[in-house]
């Protein structure tokens, strides 16, 4: 009986890339951001169309992307809602990194565990 990954012509670089770039995803979200971006961007530069790490660097890179929107919106709502001196941007943030930051960390980390089996988010 042949394995998934044999069936789906997934090789060990391809699942190591893949693995790489949801790690860079992760890192770009949490400890590292900006350079977690630049890694993904690397990657990209390093994959084919068409394969499993290729797809798991672009979830990667649309995943940070739109983390970057919504944190811009965020701020901006800081911004013309009463300013950083204001009570109410206090609830902004923490609503923020609460309820939005933290479901894209989730994301990245679901797509991390079926980049590691050689899987797509949505199968």
């Amino acid at each position: 009986m042949q394995t998934l990954n044999a069936i789906n012509n997934v090789t060990e670089a391809n699942l190591k890339r893949a693995s790489h770039a949801t790690i860079a995803s992760l890192l770009n979200l949490t400890f590292l951001p900006v350079i977690g971006f630049i890694w993904l961007m690397i990657l990209a530069s390093k994959t084919q169309q068409g394969t499993i790490d290729h797809y798991h660097v672009m979830i990667g890179i649309k995943l940070n992307l739109m983390a970057a929107v919504a944190l811009g919106v965020v701020s901006l709502l800081m911004i013309f809602l009463g300013g950083f001196n204001s009570v109410w941007t206090w609830v902004y943030l923490i609503g923020y990194f609460t309820l939005v930051h933290t479901t894209f960390i989730i994301i990245a980390v679901w797509a991390m565990i079926r980049s590691w089996s050689g899987q797509k988010l949505r199968d």
